[in-house]
């Protein structure tokens, strides 16, 4: 390989490295522990909430569901929960 076509392979190979971590955090960012840490819920958006009031093996979901002069209207429903429960 020419030092032309190695550059650019690094450079893809160390951004992806750095982008690895900041995907994990946003797919932990839809669970939270209470309601009240959902700050700005966007429409059509779902955010699993483990705060212990659905029965054992369900979760609650908020969504977003319609959208009012005063903002977001939120849904709440309790879903299965889908593998072990995490800390």
């Amino acid at each position: 390989m020419s030092m032309s076509t190695r550059v650019p392979m690094i450079a893809m190979l160390v951004l992806g490295v750095l982008a690895a971590p900041q995907a994990g955090r946003l797919a932990l960012a839809d669970q939270v522990a209470r309601e009240q840490d959902i700050v700005n819920l966007r429409l059509g958006q779902r955010i699993k909430v483990d705060d212990g009031t659905c029965p054992a093996g369900q979760i609650k979901e908020v969504s977003g569901t319609k959208m009012t002069a005063s903002g977001v209207v939120r849904a709440r429903k309790c879903i299965p929960r889908l593998g072990p429960k995490t800390k």
